[in-house]
């Protein structure tokens, strides 16, 4: 491992590209703590303290904690992921999209142009039902959202649009100048970023006596295997046998 690193800091390319994709991770992890207007942030963080352990709570750890901060990162890179596995699907169905697909470069220049415009769209429709959602959202007599109505909701749409327009960015930076796929690499970012906050619930629920050392070993376990399934399929191969025909290269001949 000691080597690795220093192989990675003695290649000035490659190098370049780590300490880029290291930067683009800073920029999103900083934009995940500025918060969208007209939220009550104290209600907000009390609200999903209720809700830890249902949908949200799962929403929230694959935003990197955006969610509960209501961030300008809140939709994360889900419009742009969303665009591109329907765009991806419309490209095999619609005759006119598979054509512009079979174009080559060009063709798959123009499907990335309009999978970027089909995610603003998805973005705007996305953070104006969550914007909408918001505004039902109360703990006690306390409401989430300071001043409901048509300017909070408009306002939100704006402000977590242009948030997800700006990571779908950072995600083709980090592909063009960076280290792997960019949506991959912010998504991971997130889910990291949450594991030591879980690491420290599942050490308060073990204190408490409502998980024991066997129910934790089974999780782990199950853990380890999801991963190990998931970079087994990621690394796998299929060799298929390839027939030559008899041929001719230079002075030599080569068997089929």
């Amino acid at each position: 491992m000691a080597n690795l690193f220093s192989d990675i800091w003695e290649m000035e390319d490659l190098r370049k590209r780590v300490l880029f994709t290291l930067g683009m991770i800073g920029v999103y992890r900083l934009g995940i703590f500025i918060p969208s207007p007209g939220i009550d942030r104290i209600v907000l963080g009390q609200w999903f303290a209720q809700q830890s352990n249902t949908m949200f709570g799962l929403y929230n750890m694959f935003s990197g904690g955006a969610l509960q901060q209501f961030s300008v990162f809140t939709l994360g890179q889900m419009p742009y992921v969303t665009a591109s596995i329907i765009m991806q699907l419309l490209a095999e169905m619609m005759p006119a999209l598979k054509r512009i697909k079979d174009e080559g470069q060009a063709g798959r220049n123009r499907i990335t142009q309009y999978t970027r415009y089909f995610t603003i769209v998805i973005a705007c429709v996305q953070s104006f039902a969550m914007a909408t959602s918001m505004e039902q959202m109360r703990v006690g007599t306390n409401n989430v959202v300071l001043f409901p109505g048509w300017g909070f909701r408009l306002l939100a749409m704006l402000t977590m649009a242009s948030g997800s327009c700006f990571m779908m960015w950072l995600g083709e930076q980090i592909v063009e100048r960076g280290v792997g796929n960019g949506t991959s690499v912010l998504i991971a970012a997130g889910i990291v970023a949450r594991m030591p906050e879980g690491l420290a619930q599942l050490v308060k629920l073990m204190s408490l006596g409502e998980l024991n050392l066997l129910e934790v070993s089974v999780l782990l376990m199950f853990m380890f295997g999801v991963v190990f399934a998931i970079v087994f399929i990621e690394r796998g191969q299929r060799r298929i046998p390839l027939q030559y025909a008899k041929r001719v290269l230079g002075r030599k001949v080569y068997e089929g």
